[in-house]
């Protein structure tokens, strides 16, 4: 079977119906991300590569599980299976690379955020921390801190994020020590990258940023999208407003 790059996305929308990850969406919409399939015309099997993430739909193919594109510069994915004849399939292309965990999916709801108590944990904030929008100067400065890169790493330039992303960071002092933020953009919303310094960890500073970015995301009429990568941001989610929906497996290909 040859792997194509499928351009006209509306040829594997009915693929992904149902699906409820924003990251898909920001691909469908054309926002970000990268489609292939194993036909231009009539696709049975569909791959989204969406910065770390690779999602896929239809037949379980070993074609697309096994397929990198040669320009794609990511040596780190993680595969998140529909069900698990893919996952069966994952398994056996990658074998004890393929490491095998769990991931929480947040419902998509609208209207659960309560304005004044996002407003509170925000005001509750005192020095020396201080909580900033993330502006040129500031996307600047997160790109050179390896913790903090990933708040603004899919947006290759600071036109691209004022566009497009979203964010906000605290500050101990003068060093960005916490931050959330726009990881993917969809044409309804954003997926929400949230991450803190380690040494200042456990302060409540990420559920500050969190609570500030919510509140910017109401103010322009978008959504916030969380998916948690464990059960400590699953409880940090449910502090904002949010609730659980589910959990499920993904692989995580560390030399892909």
């Amino acid at each position: 079977m040859k792997v194509v790059e499928i351009k006209d996305k509306t040829k594997i929308t009915g693929l992904f119906e149902g699906r409820q990850d924003t990251m898909i969406w920001a691909c469908l919409q054309d926002c970000m991300g990268r489609a292939f399939a194993d036909d231009l015309e009539a696709p049975r099997s569909a791959m989204i590569i969406i910065a770390d993430f690779c999602f896929f739909a239809g037949i379980p193919s070993r074609e697309l599980v096994g397929y990198k594109p040669e320009n794609l510069k990511a040596g780190f994915s993680i595969m998140t299976p529909p069900d698990e004849e893919w996952a069966k399939v994952i398994e056996e292309v990658f074998g004890s690379r393929a490491k095998r965990c769990e991931r929480y999916a947040i419902k998509k709801e609208k209207d659960i955020f309560n304005r004044e108590k996002l407003q509170k944990i925000v005001e509750a904030v005192k020095p020396p921390y201080e909580i900033k929008m993330i502006d040129r100067e500031i996307y600047e400065e997160i790109k050179e801190i390896d913790w903090a890169r990933d708040l603004c790493s899919q947006f290759s330039t600071w036109e691209e994020y004022e566009t497009h992303g979203l964010g906000t960071v605290m500050r101990k002092e003068k060093e960005i020590v916490s931050g959330a933020s726009s990881y993917t953009w969809y044409q309804e919303g954003i997926e929400i990258e949230i991450d803190t310094r380690v040494d200042e960890r456990r302060k409540g500073l990420a559920l500050a940023c969190g609570a500030r970015l919510i509140l910017a995301c109401m103010q322009r009429k978008i959504y916030p999208g969380w998916d948690a990568q464990n059960k400590g941001s699953v409880a940090l989610a449910e502090k904002l407003g949010y609730h659980l929906e589910k959990e499920y497996p993904v692989y995580e290909i560390c030399d892909w």
